[in-house]
């Protein structure tokens, strides 16, 4: 039987996202079921933000697809249309069979459009959180097109399913 390892693509963005999404992202980097690609966009790539890439690339995070999407000149509509953009053009090159996006922010929002476009799964992690700001909205977007879910918590979970989400697709 000829097995076909699965194409995984996780986003990050930021250090705050990396810190959550790098245990997970080593854990299946070391599977040989994966083919993972990080798609490393945002402020990880601004000298003003201190060019945080650097540090995935002390920790050994392999298959790095660097994007830089911004200059620290760019308003939020153009952050969501060049991350739309260049997102767009590596999942019509990768295909992959999943996208995992973490949180609140314009790049995952942007991504997980990009995938919903491409009839790619998305696999959304922290999503059913509240914050009484704009990131709130943001994360419940990308909820609502996400196929699959990750909470930190059973009120999270709950909101989610207020939201309609299938309670099977939360873990």
């Amino acid at each position: 039987m000829i097995f076909s390892k699965k194409k995984i693509v996780i986003v990050t963005a930021t250090r705050a996202d990396y810190g959550k999404l790098k245990s997970i992202i080593l854990k299946i980097q070391k599977n040989k079921k994966f083919n993972t690609k990080i798609f490393v966009t945002g402020m990880h790539n601004l000298d003003l933000y201190g060019k945080t890439v650097i540090e995935l690339k002390k920790d050994n995070i392999k298959n790095l697809h660097i994007y830089k999407n911004q200059s620290s000149r760019d308003s939020m509509n153009q952050i969501l249309i060049n991350t739309i953009q260049g997102f767009s053009k590596f999942l019509s090159k990768e295909n992959p069979d999943l996208v995992i996006v973490h949180g609140d922010r314009i790049e995952p929002l942007a991504c997980a459009i990009s995938a919903l476009l491409s009839k790619t799964k998305i696999a959304h992690i922290e999503g059913g959180e509240v914050s009484g700001t704009i990131d709130e909205i943001l994360r419940h977007a990308i909820s609502k097109l996400s196929h699959t879910h990750f909470v930190s918590n059973t009120i999270a979970k709950k909101r989610l399913i207020q939201m309609g989400e299938n309670k099977k697709n939360i873990f």
